[in-house]
C-alpha cells in the first residue's frame, strides 16, 4: 500500500460544512461592500519580494521571519503574498488609478501565506477579507472602514468583541516619538527581552507588542504617542472618534496599539474576540498615508483593514447546514436510469434543487436517504409511470409522463416555497 500523503503543515482542507460557512461570509461581504461602494479587486498570489521589503517594512516579523520567498526560472525573487495592502497599492500605481475619481474604494478576498507557528485559527496558508480606500485623508473614511469591519463581524456572529483604537500620528511625529521611546527604554535596557533589545535601534515601537514580563513592566511608565500627537493629527483622530461615537460603536483607547506593519500612520484599530483566548485578534488596520509614495507613486492618503476568515469563523457561533433538496429522484427496480437523469435535469432547469439516487440503494434505502437529506418530495421513476410522494404528509400521486411529474414537483415546491 502506498504511503498516505497529508497536507503540508500549517495548511488545511476546507470540507463542505466549513466551506458553506465561508461562502455565507463571502456573500455577506459582497453585499456589505457593494452597498458601501467598494469594488471587488484581485492581485497576484505572488509578488516581487522587494514590494514587501519596501512596503511592509524590513524590521517587521513578516519580512524577517514569515515570508515564503523563492526564485523563479529567471532568477527573480518572488514572495507569496503575506498581506494585501502593499499589492493593492502597487496595482493602484501601476494602473494609474490616481487619475480616477478619488477615493478609490476596493475590497478583496483571497489566500495569504506566512510561516507562523500553526495554532487554532492561525495557519501558514490562510484567507483574508479586506477593504482599502485610497486617495483621501477624510476622517469619515477611517470611521467608515472601522464600521464596515464591525458590521461584517456582527453579520458573521463573532462574539465577545472588543475594539481597540489609537493614533500613530504623522510619520514625522512617529519618528520623533521613536527617538524619545528609544532613549527611555535604554535607561531600563536590562529589563527588556532579547528581541526588544535587538530592535531598539531599528523599531522601538515594536516593544509594545512584546508579552515579555520585564518589557511590559518597563513600558508601564513610558511616554505614549497619543500624548505627542501634532495638532492636526489630534484633530483628525478626534473627528474619527466623534463619528464612531455618533454611530454608537463602543471602543477602547489603547495608546500601546502599534500594529505589526511599518506603513501605518494616524488611525490604527484592532478587533479582538475573547472567544479566541490569548491569540485574540480577529482583524484590524488603519491609515497608511505614505505607502503609495513609498512604493513610487504620488503622495496619496489611504486607509484600510484586513480580517482573517478562519479567525472570524472560530470566534462565531453560526453554522451553515447543507440546503435540503426540494426533490429526490428515486428509482424502483423497473425504473429507467436514463429517464430518471432526464427528469433530474428538467427539475434543475426549472430552478428546483434536486438530487438523484446514485449509490445503488434499494427503494426503501432511497426513501431513507431522501429523509436524511430533508427532501420535501420524492419522485419515484417506475417502468411506465412516475410516483410523486410528499415526504411530510406521505400523500402520493402517480402520473404517466415526465412533464406531468415536473409540474407536480413545481406545484408542491411553490406551496413550500421550494
Amino acid at each position: 500500500m502506498a504511503e498516505k500523503l497529508q497536507a503540508p503543515k500549517g495548511t488545511f482542507d476546507v470540507l463542505p460544512e466549513a466551506a458553506r460557512r465561508r461562502q455565507d461570509l463571502l456573500r455577506a461581504s459582497e453585499q456589505l461592500f457593494e452597498c458601501a461602494g467598494y469594488g471587488p479587486f484581485e492581485t497576484p498570489v505572488f509578488e516581487p519580494t522587494e514590494l514587501f521589503a519596501r512596503g511592509v517594512g524590513e524590521t517587521t516579523d513578516i519580512v524577517q521571519k514569515e515570508m515564503f520567498t523563492f526564485y523563479d526560472q529567471g532568477g527573480r525573487s518572488l514572495t507569496l503574498r503575506p498581506e494585501g495592502t502593499a499589492g493593492i497599492c502597487r496595482a493602484y500605481i501601476e494602473h494609474g488609478m490616481h487619475k480616477l475619481p478619488q477615493p478609490v474604494k476596493l475590497w478583496y478576498w483571497g489566500s495569504f501565506f506566512r510561516h507562523e507557528t500553526p495554532q487554532a485559527g492561525r495557519f501558514r496558508q490562510f484567507t483574508q477579507v479586506g477593504a482599502e480606500a485610497i486617495g483621501s485623508d477624510d476622517p469619515s473614511l477611517d470611521a467608515e472602514a472601522i464600521l464596515l469591519l464591525a458590521e461584517l463581524l456582527e453579520a458573521a456572529g463573532a462574539k465577545d468583541l472588543r475594539l481597540r483604537l489609537s493614533s500613530l500620528g504623522s510619520s514625522d511625529v512617529r519618528a520623533a516619538y521613536a527617538d524619545e521611546l528609544r532613549a527611555y527604554l535604554r535607561e531600563c535596557e536590562a529589563e527588556l527581552s532579547d528581541e526588544v533589545r535587538r530592535r531598539l535601534e531599528s523599531n522601538p515601537l515594536r516593544a509594545f507588542d512584546s508579552d515579555h514580563a520585564g518589557t511590559q513592566a518597563a513600558l508601564a511608565g513610558a511616554p505614549t504617542l497619543l500624548e505627542r500627537l501634532a495638532p492636526d493629527d489630534a484633530e483628525h483622530f478626534s473627528s474619527v472618534r466623534e463619528l464612531l461615537d455618533d454611530a454608537e460603536l463602543v471602543y477602547e483607547l489603547d495608546p500601546t496599539l502599534v500594529r505589526g506593519l511599518d506603513y501605518y500612520t494616524r488611525t490604527v484599530f484592532e478587533f479582538e474576540s475573547a472567544a479566541l483566548g490569548a491569540q485574540s485578534g480577529v482583524g484590524g488596520g488603519g491609515r497608511y498615508d505614505g505607502l503609495v509614495e513609498q512604493l513610487g507613486g504620488p503622495a496619496t492618503a489611504a486607509v484600510g483593514w484586513a480580517a482573517g476568515i478562519e479567525r472570524i469563523l472560530l470566534a462565531s457561533e453560526t453554522s451553515s447546514d447543507q440546503a435540503a433538496p426540494a426533490v429526490f429522484v428515486a428509482l424502483d427496480e423497473s425504473g429507467d436510469r436514463r429517464e430518471a437523469f432526464r427528469l433530474l435535469r428538467e427539475l434543475r432547469s426549472e430552478g428546483l434543487a434536486a438530487e438523484l439516487e446514485q449509490a445503488g440503494r434499494s427503494l426503501k434505502g432511497q426513501l431513507k436517504q431522501a429523509d436524511r437529506l430533508g427532501a420535501r418530495q420524492v419522485v419515484i421513476v417506475e417502468r411506465e409511470r412516475f410516483v410523486a410522494r410528499d415526504m411530510q404528509s406521505g400523500d402520493q400521486q402517480a402520473v404517466d409522463t415526465r412533464a406531468e411529474a415536473v409540474r407536480l414537483a413545481l406545484a408542491l415546491g411553490a406551496e413550500s416555497g421550494r
